[in-house]
């Protein structure tokens, strides 16, 4: 789930209704630095075992300002964990993102990332493909395909359209599980889902889509009632 900057009491409101749906917390971009309640806010997620990775798009920036001694440093202060590693943003040297996973994964549980935020920016898929097996060699635990927030780059066409051929090399290569698949928008969720199956991890899922997705899993939901509940998936 992305968190943009929620409140204290719409943490606690969400815990409520859909905690359970939720594996782990982002806080998008580097919202987590000009957020009035960020330690709070890790103080009600941490409360609820709910594990918090701050976006991808401040470790690039340290890394662009030599400044990623003062991020560990940071990430050790306030308690987290888990740390994300991308370049969606920023242009990294592959050895330096591969030495940096390597580094990191001694310590913390690293999310890398694979993919552009430019949404005119497209990518063969053997580069998709040798991104995503080099970070998983370096040590990540996951590797998440981009598609930016609005679900319109990366593994997506600019209209919000699945890059269905994309996806398939990709997965023709590695293992599903080892993926968190960026899919913001309903329809991108279903065809994720009836694809790879109900466990299939989802990312960048607005707070309000939370029970929503939940409910497409279980096959409580027209898109995916007769895959899931009728007997028709896995």
């Amino acid at each position: 789930m992305i968190d943009r900057g929620l409140s204290v009491a719409e943490v606690e409101g969400l815990i409520e209704v859909a905690g359970d749906a939720v594996d782990i917390v982002k806080l998008g971009w580097g919202t987590a630095l000009v957020s009035g309640n960020l330690r709070a806010k890790l103080d009600r997620y941490a409360a609820h075992g709910i594990p918090v990775v701050l976006g991808g798009t401040l470790t690039e920036l340290a890394i662009r300002q030599g400044r990623v001694e003062g991020l560990i440093a940071w990430l050790r202060e306030l308690g987290l964990r888990h740390v994300e590693v991308s370049d969606g943003t920023i242009a990294l040297d592959p050895r330096v993102k591969r030495e940096l996973i390597e580094e990191l994964a001694g310590e913390f549980t690293v999310l890398a990332e694979v993919g552009s935020k430019d949404a005119d920016f497209i990518m063969a898929p053997y580069v998709w493909v040798e991104q995503i097996e080099s970070d998983l060699r370096a040590g990540a635990w996951k590797v998440i395909a981009e598609a930016r927030e609005s679900g319109t780059a990366g593994i997506y066409r600019a209209t919000g359209e699945v890059r269905t051929g994309l996806i398939d090399e990709i997965v023709h290569a590695v293992e599903p599980e080892h993926l968190i698949f960026e899919a913001p928008l309903r329809e991108q969720q279903v065809w994720l889902l009836k694809q790879f199956g109900t466990e299939c991890n989802l990312g960048n899922i607005a707070p309000a889509d939370v029970l929503s997705l939940e409910t497409l899993r279980l096959g409580l939901r027209s898109d995916t009632v007769e895959r899931f509940a009728l007997g028709g998936g896995d």
